[in-house]
C-alpha cells in the first residue's frame, strides 16, 4: 500500500500560550491590514447574496471567539452587546436564530467604527483569559477551540478577499484596492506534461498532530486505477483556445445542468453576469482584459485561468480529450510537490501568477496557492467520519450535499492555513471564488 506522505512547507500549530497569543494577534491583525486600504464605503456592500460585507466578516470571526471561546470559559466576561448574537451567527443553529444572509448589506449599524471597537474588546479578554489558562495549567481546555478560531477566521480573510473583489467588480470605475507591481510580459509556459500514478492501494486524510477540519478525517484507503495528472495547471492562453473554438457554443461538451447554466445566463442584461467566459473578463478593442484588486489588466495567457465554474472546467476536460482528476488523485500526486515558494495571501498580490518558464520538466507544479482546483469528488463524509461536538459539529458536515470538492487553496490563501488534505467545497456554477483547474487521464 502507498502512503501519501505530508509534503513541506505548511504550519505547525502553537504550542504554549505565548506561541498561541502570536497566532491569534498575527491572525487578527493581517485582517485587518487587509482591510487598510478600503474607505467606510466599501465595508458594507453586498454585491450578491452569496457576497458579505467585510464589515460582517470582521465581527462575525470576532462573534465566532465570544460565543465558542470566551463565553464558556471566562465567567467573568460580559458581551459587548447581545443582540450581535442574532446579527452575526452565520448558520449555527445550536446558537440561536441568525440574521438573513442575503439582507447582511442592509445592517448599516453597528457601524464600521463600533465594529473594530468589539474586535479590540474581544482581542482584549481572549488574551487575558489565555494568560489566566497557562497560569493555572489549564491551557489545553480552549487551545484547540483558539486554533480552530484561528483557521476560521483565515478562512474568511480568503472570503473577505473574493467578496470585496466581487463587490468592487460592479463598480464603472473598476477600483484598486491592493496595489502590485505590473504583470510581466507573456514569456511561454513550460509544456503541458502527464505524469503517471500507478494502480494500487493508496492512504488519503489526514491523520497527525496538527490542526486540521474533522471532514478530512478519517484517515482511509482507496484503491486507485492508474492514472496521469497535468504537471501544471491550465493556463488563459489555452483557454482562450476552447473559447475561440466554439468552446461555449457546443452542448456536446457539457454536462446538462452546465449547459442549460449557460442558456440561461445568456439571457442576463449584464455582461458581466453572462456564461460565456471566465468571471472578471470583458473584451476591448485591445483584446481581453480582466478585473483585478489591482484594476483592470489585460488576461495574461500564461496564467493560470481563474475564475471559472466546475461546469466550465469539466467542458474544456471533455474538449481537450481529457478529465478533471478526483479527490484522491489530486492528493497522492501533491505528496511531490510542497508549499514552499507557493503564491498565497501572505505575499499580497491575490492574483495567480504564471509557471516560471524555467521550471524543471518531470515534475507536478502549482498544486498549492494561485487557484483552488476543482476535482470531480462529490464533497462527502470520508469513512469513520464524525463530526466535532457541540454547535461545532455544524461547521462542515451539514453541507455534504450537492457540492464538489477543490483543493490546493489560492493566491488568497494564507500559506500556514493549507496543506494536502484540506477539502473546499462549492456548487458547479460557482466561479466567484479564485477556482482553477489541472487535467487528469485514464491510462492502461
Amino acid at each position: 500500500m502507498t502512503t501519501a506522505q505530508r509534503p513541506t512547507g505548511f504550519g505547525v500549530d502553537p504550542r504554549t500560550a505565548n506561541e498561541l497569543k502570536e497566532r491569534y494577534l498575527q491572525t487578527r491583525g493581517f485582517t485587518e491590514r487587509m482591510c487598510e486600504p478600503m474607505e467606510i464605503e466599501d465595508y458594507v456592500i453586498q454585491s450578491m447574496p452569496d457576497v458579505s460585507p467585510a464589515k460582517w466578516h470582521l465581527a462575525h470571526t470576532t462573534w465566532f471567539f465570544e460565543t465558542f471561546i470566551l463565553s464558556n470559559n471566562y465567567p467573568a466576561y460580559r458581551p459587548l452587546n447581545l443582540q450581535y448574537n442574532y446579527l452575526f451567527n452565520s448558520y449555527y443553529n445550536a446558537i440561536g436564530e441568525q440574521f438573513c444572509r442575503p439582507r447582511r448589506g442592509q445592517i448599516s449599524r453597528p457601524t464600521v467604527k463600533e465594529v473594530y471597537e468589539y474586535r479590540a474588546y474581544v482581542d482584549e479578554k481572549m488574551l487575558d483569559l489565555i494568560d489566566k489558562l497557562d497560569a493555572d495549567d489549564a491551557l489545553d481546555t480552549i487551545r484547540d477551540t483558539v486554533i480552530l478560531g484561528i483557521n476560521h477566521e483565515q478562512q474568511h480573510q480568503e472570503l473577505m478577499t473574493t467578496d470585496i473583489k466581487h463587490v468592487f467588480s460592479m463598480n464603472p470605475l473598476r477600483p484598486t484596492l491592493h496595489v502590485r507591481p505590473e504583470d510581466e510580459p507573456a514569456r511561454g509556459v513550460p509544456s503541458h506534461e502527464w505524469l503517471r500514478y500507478e494502480a494500487g492501494l493508496y492512504e488519503i486524510g489526514y491523520d497527525g498532530p496538527e490542526f486540521h477540519f474533522d471532514n478530512e478525517s478519517s484517515r482511509h484507503k482507496e484503491y486507485m486505477e492508474a492514472y496521469e495528472i497535468g504537471s501544471r495547471l491550465i493556463t488563459n492562453g489555452e483557454y482562450i483556445e476552447f473559447m475561440n473554438d466554439g468552446g461555449y457554443e457546443r452542448p456536446d461538451l457539457w454536462l446538462s445542468l452546465g449547459w442549460a447554466t449557460v442558456q440561461e445566463h445568456s439571457l442576463k442584461e449584464h455582461d458581466w453576469e453572462k456564461f460565456d467566459k471566465p468571471l472578471y473578463w470583458f473584451k476591448t478593442d485591445d483584446g481581453w482584459m480582466q478585473y483585478t484588486l489591482a484594476g483592470p489588466r489585460p488576461v495574461n495567457p500564461d496564467e493560470p485561468v481563474v475564475h471559472v465554474s466546475y461546469f466550465e472546467a469539466d467542458a474544456y476536460s471533455r474538449w481537450i480529450g481529457a478529465r478533471l482528476p478526483s479527490e484522491a488523485e489530486w492528493e497522492i500526486a501533491s505528496a511531490d510537490a510542497d508549499a514552499e515558494g507557493g503564491n498565497f495571501s501572505d505575499n499580497f498580490t491575490f492574483h495567480p501568477r504564471p509557471l516560471a518558464s524555467d521550471a524543471p520538466s518531470g515534475r507536478i507544479h502549482q498544486m498549492f496557492g494561485d487557484v483552488w482546483e476543482w476535482t470531480t469528488s462529490a464533497y462527502r463524509a470520508y469513512p469513520g467520519f464524525q463530526p466535532w461536538e457541540g454547535a461545532a459539529g455544524e461547521y462542515n458536515g451539514k453541507f455534504m450535499a450537492n457540492q464538489l470538492v477543490l483543493r490546493g487553496g489560492s493566491c488568497a490563501t494564507p500559506q500556514n492555513h493549507i496543506r494536502p488534505s484540506y477539502r473546499n467545497f462549492f456548487y458547479a456554477a460557482d466561479k466567484w471564488q479564485f477556482m482553477g483547474f489541472r487535467l487528469a487521464r485514464d491510462v492502461e
